[in-house]
């Protein structure tokens, strides 16, 4: 919402370093503002490669299930390499015909694998679920983000296994998630905006998780011994579908499905994340040199690989290394996100007066017509 804001409403580049504007004026085109982008690449560029090994994991762990294959280091630096190269093919084809459409067919393929799941899952249970779900998050959301595990060492591990892996993950993927969305959300109100990118995707997300994480509960409340009890996360969808009451092919079709979801969801993800970083290299430039979009999206399957490789040499768990890569990079971006909220605050702080007495002349932001950098001169005297 701020990079959109910046860049539709005050005609700034749509650079992360463009919310800090209402703060450091035009230093944004200084070190500082060089800065803050450059970290906005990093944190891309490795949230995106814990995503890539993360997917490897998984694919690996479901070609384990249904044909037996040894999920090793190898196997993954393959996937990394397959999963790589459809984001390449993406990536080079553009936004429409490429990223749009790749997109759009993972988004049915997904409706399609829940809305079997639901069907041939306890399809009662699960709307009474979804409603008590949305209860509880409802109630205890406030409760439950102020909780740190107080005097329990056992909450505490797990907190930072778990929620703090998560949450480093996501504030190394904001730079590239804001900058696609604000993209392509050009023409859209504030209230639209957060409408369409905030609440669907939780409500979306609720659904989703009701139907797979309640029919997986339902299992093992009826059968504590139930395999899914001893089933890790890369491996614990797989281990549900092949429990539902279908014949055999069936649940191989439906697990042959969900590996073609996970592996074009983490492809999505590479491409318009590739697309990202190739705009913050090239100062802004929607529409980057293919040769430079080629050359990011390949870099971010290396970085993944090397992670793995490197992991693997050293005797260390996989996830271990991608999370420390996730939290370590997502951990100063947290500080840049900060502040591009106070810098978002007081720009439309400016609104509310421009409203209250009326536009001044001449005050808008632009874009130098030379360089994309600088304002008019005249914009500069007005300030």
């Amino acid at each position: 919402m701020a990079l959109g804001y910046f860049a539709f409403r005050k005609g700034l580049p749509m650079r992360p370093a463009s919310a800090l504007y209402p703060l450091i004026g035009d230093r944004i085109y200084g070190w500082i503002g060089h800065v803050v982008d450059v970290l906005a690449v990093f944190g891309t560029l490795f949230g995106l490669a814990t995503s890539l090994g993360l997917g490897g994991q998984q694919v690996g762990a479901g070609l384990e299930t249904l044909f037996g294959i040894e999920n090793s280091t190898v196997l993954q630096l393959v996937l990394v390499l397959g999963i790589t190269s459809i984001a390449v093919v993406s990536v080079m084809l553009g936004i429409d015909k490429g990223i749009r459409n790749l997109s759009l067919i993972n988004l049915w393929l997904a409706f399609a694998l829940m809305v079997f799941v639901f069907f041939f899952g306890p399809s009662v249970d699960l709307l009474n679920s979804l409603a008590g779900n949305l209860g509880y998050y409802l109630q205890n959301l406030p409760q439950t983000s102020f909780e740190t595990y107080a005097n329990n060492p056992a909450g505490q591990e797990w907190q930072a296994s778990w929620t703090l892996f998560y949450w480093g993950w996501w504030i190394s993927w904001s730079p590239f998630v804001g900058m696609f969305i604000a993209r392509i959300s050009y023409g859209r109100t504030l209230r639209q905006f957060i409408v369409g990118a905030l609440f669907a995707p939780v409500g979306a997300s609720m659904v989703w998780l009701s139907i797979f994480g309640n029919s997986a509960l339902t299992l093992l409340t009826q059968d504590p011994q139930n395999p899914l009890a001893e089933a890790e996360s890369s491996t614990a969808m797989f281990a549900l579908l092949q429990q539902l009451p279908v014949p055999g092919v069936i649940a191989t079709l439906a697990s042959a499905l969900a590996i073609v979801v996970v592996v074009l969801f983490f492809a999505t993800s590479s491409d318009s994340g590739s697309l990202v970083v190739d705009i913050l290299t090239n100062g802004g430039d929607p529409n980057p040199k293919w040769q430079q979009r080629l050359f990011w999206a390949v870099l971010e399957g290396v970085i993944a690989a090397v992670l793995l490789a490197a992991s693997a040499a050293s005797g260390e768990d996989a996830l271990t290394a991608l999370q420390t890569a996730a939290i370590v990079i997502g951990l100063p971006f947290c500080v840049v996100l900060l502040v591009i909220c106070l810098g978002f605050v007081r720009g439309l702080a400016g609104e509310r007066i421009s409203v209250d007495v009326g536009p001044p002349p001449a005050t808008a932001l632009r874009e130098s017509a030379t360089d994309g950098r600088h304002r008019t001169t005249e914009d500069k005297a007005t300030s």
